[in-house]
């Protein structure tokens, strides 16, 4: 047997990352699709040096979530539940209710945290989300590429 040549799993490593900026138009995307896309790319799994303890992921700006599409009867039925910390406080607000309100961002915000790790890394890889409800952001100065999604 001949001298075998040493390979070993190549990781990644934090200072070799280098994170990309992505914009994503949620306008009539379907919830749930959008938002596997988008952990997808915030988690860094789209890589080649992708290393599941590694942020290796990109920053992803989500526009116009207002208008984000939700099938079936989710709009009435789905619900999103908060507690306030008293005896028999739990708050209930239709998925509906959240996207009429001022703060419809949150569906999306909620969709996506949902499907990434519940850690530390996990909480850092959130950050690098950002989601707004109509079509400006205040990101142009990093010059972010239009991501399709499908």
């Amino acid at each position: 047997m001949g001298a075998q040549a040493h390979r070993a799993t190549q990781s990644a490593r934090p200072q070799d990352v280098n994170p990309r900026w992505y914009v994503i138009d949620a306008a009539d995307q379907v919830l749930g699709r959008l938002s596997t896309r988008v952990a997808m790319v915030l988690r860094g799994k789209h890589r080649a040096t992708f290393t599941p303890h590694v942020d290796t992921g990109d920053f992803v700006i989500v526009i116009n979530a207002d208008k984000v599409k939700l099938t079936g009867r989710k709009r009435e039925q789905k619900l999103y539940r908060r507690h306030t910390g008293y005896t028999g406080h739990l708050k209930t607000v239709t998925a509906d209710d959240v996207l009429k309100s001022a703060h419809s961002d949150r569906v999306v915000r909620n969709a996506v945290r949902g499907m990434l790790p519940k850690n530390t890394l996990g909480r850092k890889i959130f950050k690098k989300l950002k989601v707004y409800s109509g079509p400006e952001h205040p990101h142009a100065a990093q010059k972010p590429e239009e991501l399709h999604l499908g």
